[in-house]
């Protein structure tokens, strides 16, 4: 697929892959028969009979709100191989936020699945006039139409859909308040995706286990667009991603590609891992040693291949930062990840390496055709803000030309808000976020990213959020309360009081820990304990903007 004759829009590439691959596998739930792209195709006709007879025409706005499932992909590319423009929508987002994306978005159309239905019950307007269930296309509003989905149904219209006509209208729940419409064009997510595949090779005997949300673009792209590219099959999953769903489904699917956030990763290596080389004392003083540890973590990591089904050859990890720890075991573990570095406005890859090329705590090279640069670097440390260009980046935030005009300069680059620096290989590396940077009393850099790194490898901390008060940084930090109960359970039971000076002499050595291994100008204040888990958004960040 790397004919360059091929019209960077979903209809033709579908058409390119049915024609190669019709027979082959497209997308299927774990366990069950999947479908052929071939009937994937047939499908997708039929609902746009369907759209054509609703009076949905190009341009307009169809909203997607459900879990992923092998129909999310024949309603997404229904409404985009007519002309019309998808609107995903989160599934984790709230009944309010749900209402605010369909208003502002204008659909006139949402397919819906079961699980979500819930969440516009109370939802009015005008301008929404049909509901669809997207489990089995069944109209649920409004009650009285006689319209029903018809699976041999043919498109009466033949539409001529261009590279650069709006695909999608992808609403972020973003770490900053305010959601804001993402318009992306057939061409920037065909093109990103096809710049994926550079990366690395998809072919049809690949099996792709989807575990991130379709409306997310990092998903999207690469989790529905890339295995399009090369006639690969997509595994949905039934039930959320836990570890006993998520176990034998990759028994069973034996999956070659995964896409993941770094949460999901540093669950399986604090909470499995880790603690099967720290429980025993001479074990933790073998792991101390790094030659040692290096054999140790390369046993680890063939049992751990053996888990996610022994067939992976390329586990992507995006969305947010690694934990380096937890890095380093996937490197001496030689474990096929790759870390990727991207975002929404920009479909959203801008860098990343196959597993063979991963460079630690690097996200890798800008990707192929796209420029990276950093703005107005700091003499000292050449850090600055990561600026890109190319075919990829975004056409603007939907009804928000302000907004638009903040971060596309007239020349085409788009202010990532990140914060990076490259090596002399071109690598880069990803510092934090430009907002969240901040400037100490001396006017240094603190990058509060680098400090949570830190305070998430103390034992028992699941995550933390360092932030500034008062010209001093405080760290509020969420336990593993189970295993803190687990390991002082005969003073639970004894005094509560005592229990209670544990954790607060626990809090006193975390703080000591992280200041012994950060700069001066990072030095932790204070440590509070944030008693439930943090908000967070769709690739697991925490929703910063919250707490600050």
């Amino acid at each position: 697929m790397t004919d360059n004759n091929i019209k960077l829009t979903f209809p033709s590439i579908f058409e390119e892959t049915v024609r190669k691959f019709g027979d082959h596998n497209s997308y299927a739930f774990v366990g069950e028969k999947p479908r052929t792209y071939l009937e994937s195709a047939r499908e997708i006709r039929a609902l746009m009979a369907f759209l054509e007879k609703s009076g949905i025409r190009p341009v307009d706005k169809v909203a997607l709100l459900s879990n992923n499932m092998p129909n999310w992909s024949s309603v997404y590319f229904s409404i985009t191989f007519m002309g019309a423009v998808v609107v995903p929508v989160l599934p984790d987002f709230s009944a309010n936020e749900v209402g605010n994306v369909l208003m502002h978005s204008g659909a006139r159309a949402l397919f819906i699945s079961s699980s979500q239905l819930s969440k516009i019950a109370d939802f009015q307007s005008d301008q929404l006039e049909l509901i669809i269930q997207a489990d089995d296309y069944s109209v649920i509003s409004p009650s009285e139409i006689q319209l029903r989905f018809d699976p041999s149904a043919e498109p009466a219209g033949r539409y001529d859909v261009n590279e650069d006509d709006l695909a999608s209208i992808i609403y972020t729940s973003g770490t900053t308040g305010r959601s804001k419409g993402v318009m992306l064009t057939h061409r920037n997510i065909c093109f990103n995706a096809m710049k994926g595949k550079v990366i690395q090779p998809v072919d049809e005997n690949d099996r792709f286990l989807s575990v991130l949300p379709l409306s997310h673009t990092y998903e999207n792209t690469l989790g529905l667009l890339l295995p399009l590219l090369g006639g690969a099959c997509v595994y949905y999953l039934r039930k959320p991603p836990t570890p006993s769903v998520l176990i034998p489904a990759m028994a069973e699917v034996k999956p070659t590609i995964m896409l993941t956030v770094p949460l999901i990763m540093e669950k399986v290596y604090f909470n499995k891992i880790l603690p099967t080389f720290t429980e025993k004392k001479l074990l933790k003083l073998l792991y101390g040693i790094p030659f040692l540890r290096k054999k140790l973590n390369a046993v680890a990591g063939k049992k751990l291949y053996q888990t996610f089904g022994g067939h992976l050859k390329f586990f992507g990890i995006g969305g947010a930062k690694l934990n380096k720890s937890v890095e380093r075991f996937l490197l001496e573990a030689k474990f096929p990840y790759a870390i990727g570095y991207g975002l929404t406005e920009t479909s959203p890859l801008l860098a990343g390496a196959n597993p063979s090329k991963s460079v630690f705590d690097s996200t890798g090279p800008a990707i192929e055709d796209i420029e990276l640069i950093i703005n107005d670097p700091d003499p000292k440390t050449g850090e600055g803000e990561i600026w890109a260009r190319g075919a990829t980046i975004m056409k603007g935030y939907y009804k928000e030309p302000e907004l638009t005009s903040q971060v596309l300069t007239h020349d085409g680059w788009f202010k990532t808000g990140d914060l990076g620096v490259f090596d002399a290989k071109g690598n880069l590396y990803i510092k934090g976020r430009l907002k969240n940077m901040i400037l100490g009393s001396s006017g240094e850099n603190i990058y509060p990213e680098e400090i949570e790194s830190v305070i998430n490898n103390f034992r028992f901390v699941v995550e933390s959020l360092v932030i500034q008060q008062k010209g001093k940084l405080v760290a509020y930090v969420h336990m593993n309360m189970e295993e803190l109960e687990k390991k002082y359970q005969n003073l639970k039971d004894d005094m509560t009081r005592q229990y209670e000076l544990k954790k607060e002499e626990l809090l006193i050595e975390l703080q000591e820990y992280v200041n012994s291994r950060v700069s001066k100008f990072s030095q932790i204040n204070k440590v509070v304990l944030q008693p439930v888990p943090f908000q967070k958004t769709a690739t697991l960040k925490i929703k910063r903007y919250l707490y600050v």
